[in-house]
């Protein structure tokens, strides 16, 4: 693969290449058109895989969290037409890597050692490269170890990318009208705590030694005299990751397994340790030989405050939902419905919400639920279709919600379609026994 001796890290650089992004897609949108004056019935396949591929070409170079907002977008398979997807997805694991001269570099800036100072063997060639950094392997004391690499200018330069790619991450949130302001504010904190790993060590280390009590998934051991704010050491892990596992002919008891080990690892962060691993993407978790459960890179911990924690929960009670007092007291709390909505935004407002949670929510009123049920996801594709082209909403003020929603329901919406991949049935409060 090609490797990268430089990334742009200036802000006008940084703004420059997307600009040419910008260019080439109007170039496909003009040779579109063009060819549909002649072909009336032209569809828009071939424009959306021109697209997909100079926008994923564009980011690519840059990395950091012009790339990471891809990598989020990938997940969602309802919001973007396929062409998008497939090519998004790269961004997950499989990107072009830091040259061997500029890890060395990185290495002597944070360590002032290089890596074949500090490792018994260290392979200067990247065996994943993803949004935020790249993982080399590398051996000590006998042990396989992972170390990812952060790459350079990706935390400076944050603030200046969510600013250039805010139109994307409008989409991906949903957020119209006014007051996105806090939104955009958790996306950019949480980016920067994705950039220290440090940070990243601490979650690491504090949700894999609570989660140790769960059968079935398995965590790395990290190493602190090996890592650094830019640079994190941890065991080398073997599995396939999720996405080439689902892909092949898998064992359906053992993915039903792995889907139950899967869904009890994320109930347990939520309700136990009230803060959970927020990136929940096929890239980050493995399937060792054994059919076992790898959970790895905790870079992103979305921590759940009480004061959000109560009323979500309560909303995904069938009961709540059922009763309209309730129902609209949680919608406050939660700030669904705001004391300035007009009558008009109340009434529309609490009717959406009513049909999306009670979709949403169905399984945490069921002893099992079957994520493999395709009338369920055909009832979620019918309902963002739905409010996708609706014109109601685009007229209201759209913007609903606490902050806490944003990594809180994405991180449902990428479990849920890992559980869907790996058509499992889980029992829902099989967690519980291993809390105390």
């Amino acid at each position: 693969m090609q490797t990268l001796d430089k990334i742009p890290t200036g802000k006008i650089e940084r703004a420059g290449k997307l600009v040419r992004t910008g260019a080439k897609i109007g170039g496909n949108y003009i040779k579109y058109y063009s060819k549909k004056l002649v072909q009336p019935d032209l569809g828009r396949d071939e424009l959306d895989q021109d697209n997909a591929g100079d926008i994923y070409d564009g980011l690519k170079s840059l990395k950091g969290s012009a790339l990471k907002v891809a990598q989020m977008l990938s997940m969602d398979k309802n919001l973007l037409p396929r062409a998008y997807v497939e090519k998004f997805s790269l961004a997950q694991f499989s990107v072009p890597p830091l040259s061997a001269p500029l890890v060395r570099k990185t290495f002597f800036k944070y360590f002032g050692k290089y890596p074949e100072d500090l490792f018994d063997d260290f392979n200067s060639s990247a065996v994943n490269a993803a949004s935020i950094g790249q993982v080399h392997r590398a051996r000590k004391n006998d042990k396989a170890l992972a170390v990812k690499i952060q790459y350079p200018g990706v935390a400076a330069s944050i603030k200046s990318d969510l600013a250039l790619v805010k139109p994307i991450a409008i989409r991906m949130f949903n957020l119209e009208g006014k007051d996105t302001d806090k939104y955009f504010r958790e996306v950019e904190e949480k980016l920067v705590e994705e950039t220290n790993y440090l940070l990243e060590l601490k979650q690491s280390r504090e949700i894999t030694e609570a989660c140790a009590v769960l059968p079935g998934i398995d965590f790395p051991q990290y190493y602190p005299e090996l890592s650094s704010d830019r640079i994190l050491t941890m065991d080398w892990m073997h599995g396939k990751h999720l996405s080439e596992y689902t892909a092949s002919d898998y064992d359906k008891e053992e993915a039903r397994g792995l889907g139950q080990s899967l869904w009890d690892f994320y109930m347990f962060q939520m309700h136990g340790l009230r803060k959970v691993h927020a990136d929940p993407h096929p890239g980050n978790f493995l399937v060792s030989e054994q059919g076992r459960l790898i959970a790895i890179d905790f870079g992103c911990v979305k921590e759940i405050p009480e004061s959000f924690y109560v009323p979500y929960f309560e909303l995904a009670k069938r009961e709540t939902i059922e009763d309209e007092a309730l129902f609209t007291e949680k919608l406050f709390e939660l700030e669904i419905l705001t004391e300035k909505d007009s009558a008009e935004e109340r009434v529309f407002f609490q009717h959406l919400f009513k049909e999306m949670l009670s979709l949403f929510t169905a399984p945490f009123n069921e002893e099992y639920f079957d994520f493999g049920d395709e009338h369920f996801w055909e009832r979620i594709a019918s309902l963002s279709t739905r409010l996708s082209k609706g014109e109601e909403i685009r007229k209201l003020n759209s913007n609903r919600g606490s902050k806490h929603f944003l990594y809180i329901n994405r991180t449902f919406f990428g479990l849920y379609n890992m559980l869907y991949d790996l058509k499992a049935r889980v029992e829902v409060n099989g967690f519980r026994k291993f809390m105390d």
